[in-house]
């Protein structure tokens, strides 16, 4: 059973930077990609960046791409969220989402906030 901890998130200013983090534990060996959601209130939950566990290939939303940087550290069993230029309408509970075998994001974690005000 695959679990996951996010850590990092928190208030900070337009244009300030986070960083946030996923751990990883129990059944790895199953996982094929790490990715990362948000939702803000009253909204779907949205794709954010994804990274292959093995190889590092990464993927980001359009709205993201150049601030966002996801990374991985599979010594450390860690997924990392690099937020940068921050925006206010990157307001929202990030998620980090585990892909496994069955092509589907079966395990997520419990959320982070981060809270970006203008």
């Amino acid at each position: 059973q695959v679990q996951l901890v996010e850590s990092g998130g928190g208030l900070v200013q337009a244009g300030g930077s986070l960083r946030l983090s996923c751990v990883v534990s129990g059944g790895t060996r199953s996982i094929i990609k790490m990715g990362w959601f948000r939702q803000a209130p009253g909204k779907e939950r949205d794709f954010v960046a994804d990274i292959y566990w093995g190889g590092g290939r990464t993927t980001y939303a359009e709205s993201v791409k150049g601030r966002f940087t996801i990374s991985r550290d599979n010594a450390k069993s860690t997924v990392y969220l690099q937020l940068d230029s921050l925006k206010s309408e990157d307001s929202a509970v990030y998620y980090c989402a585990a892909r496994t075998l069955t092509g589907s994001y079966s395990y997520w974690g419990q959320g982070t906030q981060v809270t970006v005000s203008s």
